[in-house]
C-alpha cells in the first residue's frame, strides 16, 4: 500500500504553526551509528542517494569519531567521496575534536556539527571531559570551521533528562546553549536523548531560550521516542515556531552511549503529521517509505516507523 492507496491526510492548518519546516535527517549518522551491524559504504551511499531522491535536503551524512569508538562511521572519508552532488542537498558531518576537523577539512566538508552535554555526567561519558572543559575542547575546532567558512550546528544533548542525574535543570541547558552560540555555533539543536521530554517542558525549555535573546529561527529540536512522545513534543515546537526538525529514516537511531535511548522520531512519521497539518516539507513520501524498506531488508529488522508499517507492501510486523 502507497501513501497515495491509503489516502493522504485530510489538511487542517493550525494557526501559528511555521509554513515550511526543514527536516533535518539524521538516519544515516545518528541512526546507522546505533545498529551492531556495520554496513557497507556502498550501502550507506545509496542510502543517502535515495533520500535526496526522496526529497529531503540536509542529511547529515556522517561523522569523524574515532573508529575504535564508533566503527560504525569508519569510513567517513571514502563516503563522502562516494556522493552524488545534487543541487540544494546538504551534507553536514559530525565532528567530536581538532582531530575531526582535520579529517573533515580535507575531504572538503562545508558544514560540521559539535556534540555537547547538557549534564555533566553525559559529558565524562561521551567526551572524556566535565562540563566546562567540553567547552576547551570545542573551541578550536569552532574557531577554525567558521575561519574556513564552515556552517557550524550545536548538539545539546541530555536536555530533559539524564540517565545518571535524573531531571535537568533549564538554566544549565540555556547556559550550555548560550556558550555554544557564543563561541561560533550558527544553529542550536536541543536533543532530548533518552526520550523523557514532554509538551510541556519543551515550550517551557524554548520560552527560557527566548528570554535569554535567542530567537527559535537559531533552534532546531531532536527527540526520541521512548515513551511514545516524540511527535506530541515535535507540536510544541512547531507551536513555539521552531521550523528545524531532526528526525531519522525508519526511526533508525539512538546513542551509544546511553543505554536508555531509543530511536529517534521517524521521519516517516513527522512527515504524515506535517501533511497533516498542511505544512510543506518537499518529501516525496512514498519514496522514502521504499527507502526505509531499503534499509530495513540491509539491517534484517523491521522498520519501527508506524507510518512505513501502515504504507508498505510487506506483511505487518508482529
Amino acid at each position: 500500500m502507497t501513501a497515495r492507496d491509503a489516502g493522504l491526510p485530510d489538511p487542517h492548518p493550525a494557526a501559528g504553526l511555521p509554513a515550511r519546516v526543514m527536516i533535518w535527517e539524521v538516519g544515516a549518522r545518528d541512526g546507522l551509528q546505533n545498529e551492531p551491524v556495520v554496513l557497507g559504504v556502498e550501502v550507506k551511499a545509496e542510502f543517502l542517494d535515495r533520500l535526496a531522491g526522496a526529497g529531503l535536503r540536509v542529511l547529515e551524512a556522517t561523522g569523524f569519531a574515532h573508529p575504535r569508538w564508533v566503527p560504525q562511521l569508519a569510513d567517513a572519508a571514502e563516503l563522502l567521496g562516494r556522493l552524488t552532488p545534487r543541487d540544494g542537498v546538504r551534507y553536514p558531518v559530525l565532528v567530536p575534536n581538532e582531530r575531526g576537523l582535520d579529517r573533515a577539512l580535507a575531504v572538503g566538508v562545508t558544514e560540521i556539527a559539535v556534540f555537547a552535554s547538557a549534564t555533566e555526567s553525559f559529558a565524562r561519558r561521551n567526551l572524556n571531559r566535565d562540563l566546562d572543559a567540553q567547552f576547551t575542547m570545542f573551541s578550536p575546532v569552532l574557531r577554525r570551521a567558521k575561519a574556513s567558512g564552515l556552517r557550524v550546528r550545536g548538539y545539546v544533548s541530555m536536555c530533559f533528562g539524564d540517565p545518571w542525574e535524573g531531571a535537568v535543570p533549564l538554566e544549565q541547558v540555556l547556559g550550555v546553549g548560550g556558550r555554544l552560540l557564543e563561541q561560533g555555533c550558527d544553529q542550536l539543536c536541543l536533543g532530548d536523548t533518552i526520550g523523557v521530554a514532554t509538551p510541556g517542558h519543551v515550550v517551557a525549555l524554548l520560552d527560557g531560550f527566548t528570554r535569554a535573546g535567542v530567537g527559535v529561527d537559531a533552534l532546531a529540536v531532536h527527540f526520541h521516542d521512548t515513551y511514545g512522545q516524540a511527535l506530541s513534543n515535535t507540536f510544541a515546537a512547531l507551536c513555539a515556531g521552531v521550523s528545524c526538525v531532526d528526525a531519522s529514516a525508519g526511526g533508525l537511531g539512538g546513542c551509544p552511549y546511553a543505554e536508555s535511548a531509543t530511536g529517534n522520531l521517524a521521519t516517516e512519521d513527522l512527515v504524515w503529521m506535517l501533511d497533516g497539518l498542511g505544512i510543506e516539507h518537499g518529501v516525496d513520501l512514498d519514496a522514502l517509505v521504499r527507502t526505509s524498506v531499503w534499509m530495513a531488508d540491509q539491517l534484517g529488522r523491521p522498520s519501527p516507523s508506524r507510518v512505513v508499517r501502515a504504507l508498505s507492501d510487506r506483511e505487518p510486523h508482529r
